[in-house]
């Protein structure tokens, strides 16, 4: 899976527009420089945000199904979870539901919060809970977070939900507390909702759907939002065409992209552009472990001590992302997570020495300059990567050099992203680019390693694709599931750390970002590196967070 890292760069359009801008004006052949500037409509007013959040195809399709693939981004700022979740750190927030209880790890009880109302009027209550969980149940394709893979039962009794788990598990409140909550007196009469298009939808959250065509429509503000008085965003403009040269010149207050040169591009067009670019996820090399010669411990880490990380990282971010450490955590979100034991952050320096050592206990020696096997074969392999994700694709050249330093050939492979995706699920690579990491740290390493996602190679996973093995991976993370214990989970992580750095499923090499561009023109309180209380991304239900910090700008702080 990608960790936030657009699948539309601009490095190469950024160098067409100069050149555009060049031949079209025929400036002097000394050289000059291209001021792109911000310009703002002036008909859009200081309470209304203009965001750059959903895309046309390339008109909009009028379907507010929150739970559908295809669905208007802003439906997820209407339909609200029972707990909103940070998806930098994990940390979990109350919303419809204001607290709960895991009296067992087979056990949650989740309290409703009082004085919410759907926007037509009706009264929010537990019932509401219990109906869109049973219908999540009844159409599996609308249960997109998997909360029935844990759940065995739901009771209500008054504004209480209790929940009964398949088995121990307490991880689970994470991923049922994600569900979207629907109005049972609106959708119990729907025919099909797995297919039923919502066009004029009925929600709990901060906004209703204002203006709507198919090239941009307009939320407003809901006035009887259970925080109305929190949210001073009047309106939001959401238009269908937004590609990178708009994002830099329309006036976006609200955008998420990978910008290439965003100092040079967005920051240089207006003095209130900012943008935060925190850690979301691990990128890294997965070595199949099916595959000989990566089966082989020895090997992976031969090839993780050959790396300098800081070079890749500079290379595939421009500088934007750092080295990532072995652990199979993100920090510094997950920075309490860390054990300290492990040296140096988990990062792994490149070694070269110890490198070849490693190769040599594999069976791998140098010769005329090539890293040959016991057969007298140049160590010769294939890295998997996605066409058309320049960062990855720098990734990938920056690691065929390196390697290639001590003897070994790497070929590229580069299918379209249909094809890389089809690939890694089916086990059809010897060593991919790709990531690790989770919010969450408890799916994080469940994702990783658990043989509950294994399947031998021409079957299709959705996790774990390493097909990594281990008895003490599945140990710990069952002991996991089965303790509410906050510090017997931290020992448990310890151990799983441990297990990353000494195994490697997968070798880490540096950061992926979370892309957010901002302006603080007429809106600040944006989350950022001195106050991450949210990711900056501004799909799913992570803005309905934001929405609530933001403050208009007065006519005195202008």
């Amino acid at each position: 899976m990608r960790f936030h890292v657009s699948h539309t760069h601009t490095h190469h359009r950024w160098k067409a527009l100069a050149f555009a801008c060049l031949t079209a004006v025929a400036l002097a052949v000394s050289g000059c420089s291209i001021q792109i500037t911000s310009q703002p409509d002036p008909s859009i007013g200081e309470d209304t945000m203009l965001i750059n959040a959903d895309k046309g195809n390339p008109l909009f399709d009028r379907n507010f199904n929150p739970y559908m693939t295809n669905t208007r981004t802003a439906s997820r700022w209407i339909y609200e979870p029972l707990i909103l979740i940070n998806p930098l750190d994990g940390t979990e927030t109350p919303w419809l539901s204001d607290s709960w209880e895991q009296p067992d790890a087979t056990t949650i009880v989740m309290h409703m919060r009082d004085g919410v109302t759907w926007s037509d009027g009706t009264t929010f209550t537990a019932k509401d809970v219990a109906f869109t969980l049973q219908l999540i149940e009844d159409y599996p394709e609308l249960d997109i977070y998997g909360a029935w893979q844990h759940l065995d039962s739901v009771s209500v009794d008054g504004d209480s939900v209790t929940m009964t788990l398949k088995s121990e598990d307490s991880p689970a409140l994470a991923i049922i507390g994600k569900t979207m909550i629907v109005p049972e007196h609106l959708w119990a009469d729907v025919e099909d909702p797995a297919t039923y298009r919502n066009e004029d939808p009925v929600g709990t959250g901060p906004f209703v759907l204002g203006n709507y065509n198919d090239q941009q429509y307009s939320m407003d503000k809901n006035p009887s939002y259970w925080q109305a008085d929190k949210v001073e965003i009047e309106h939001l403009l959401l238009p269908s065409t937004n590609n990178q040269l708009d994002t830099v010149t329309r006036g976006y207050d609200w955008s998420y992209s990978f910008i290439s040169d965003v100092s040079g591009t967005w920051g240089a067009a207006s003095p209130h552009n900012k943008w935060w670019f925190p850690n979301a996820g691990v990128i890294g090399l997965i070595p199949n472990n099916e595959v000989a010669p990566f089966d082989n411990v020895d090997v992976r880490r031969g090839i993780a001590l050959a790396l300098d990380r800081q070079s890749i990282a500079d290379v595939a971010s421009e500088g934007y992302m750092k080295p990532a450490g072995q652990t199979g955590l993100i920090l510094p979100n997950q920075e309490k997570w860390l054990d300290p034991r492990i040296p140096n952050d988990g990062i792994v320096e490149q070694d070269t020495d110890a490198a070849l050592e490693a190769f040599a206990r594999a069976g791998y020696t140098q010769k005329d300059g090539k890293l040959v096997g016991e057969d007298g074969q140049q160590f010769t392999f294939s890295l998997t990567s996605a066409n058309g994700y320049s960062d990855w694709t720098r990734a990938a050249q920056a690691v065929q050099r390196q390697l290639a330093d001590i003897g070994i050939d790497v070929e590229l492979n580069m299918p379209q992203p249909a094809g890389y995706q089809q690939a890694i699920s089916n086990g059809d690579f010897e060593v991919a680019l790709g990531g690790m990491g989770n919010g969450d740290v408890y799916q994080a390493f469940n994702s990783l390693m658990s043989s509950d996602f294994y399947v031998p190679v021409g079957e299709s996973t959705s996790n774990n694709f390493e097909r990594f093995r281990s008895d003490e991976a599945d140990r710990l993370l069952r002991e996991f599931r089965s303790t509410v214990d906050e510090d017997r989970q931290r020992d448990i992580v310890n151990e799983l750390q441990q297990l990353v750095y000494d195994e490697l499923p997968v070798i880490g090499m540096y950061y992926g970002g979370s892309w957010g561009l901002y302006s603080d023109a007429k809106f600040t309180g944006w989350p950022s590196e001195e106050d991450p209380y949210m990711i900056p991304q501004n799909y799913d239900s992570a803005p309905l967070l934001t929405f609530t910090k933001l403050k208009r700008v007065t006519e005195d702080q202008k």
